[in-house]
């Protein structure tokens, strides 16, 4: 069974051809607000089509197939956009940040705790990980030595030093 991941929501409409302007900071949308592409919108996942895309002020415009003016997108304002995990494609070595959480974390060999729960701000990733205490691991190369999804495990190099 397929899984369907939240991208984004659609918080408005945009001019009078039919766009919707999203709000999404999801981590490989390059890969999804693409023309022809699948999207699920609202709790009913209804599938949808997109014609195009174009970016307007940080949001992500976009145009579905078979739609051509306002009214008919009007309805669709509000709703949440979702994919199906398997078209996203992911590669062996590639990853959703949610995957991380309940990965063990090591610091080269010592386990000094478990992912928890992850900030993505302005493209700054922390992770929260819960050892003998809560403490945070920026995921950047200098701390993170390896993520390995299959294996639940993730290697870092001086992320004991992070721990207050």
């Amino acid at each position: 069974m397929d899984n369907y991941l939240l991208v984004g929501k659609i918080i408005n409409t945009f001019g009078i051809k039919g766009e919707l302007k999203v709000n999404s900071n999801f981590q490989y949308k390059d890969r999804i607000f693409k023309e022809n592409s699948n999207i699920y919108v609202g709790e009913k996942k209804l599938q949808e089509v997109i014609k195009s895309v174009r970016v307007h002020k940080g949001y992500d415009l976009l145009t579905l197939d078979g739609y051509v003016n306002i009214n008919e997108v009007l309805k669709y304002k509000g709703e949440n956009i979702y994919i199906l995990r398997s078209e996203l494609n992911l590669k062996d070595n590639e990853y959703l940040l949610g995957d991380l959480i309940g990965l063990e974390v090591y610091d080269l060999d010592k386990l000094i705790g478990v992912v928890i729960d992850y900030s993505d701000e302005n493209k700054d990733v922390l992770l929260k990980v819960k050892g003998d205490k809560i403490f945070y691991i920026p995921l950047i190369d200098y701390y993170i030595k390896s993520i390995n999804v299959k294996e639940r495990k993730i290697i870092t190099n001086k992320g004991s030093d992070l721990i207050i």
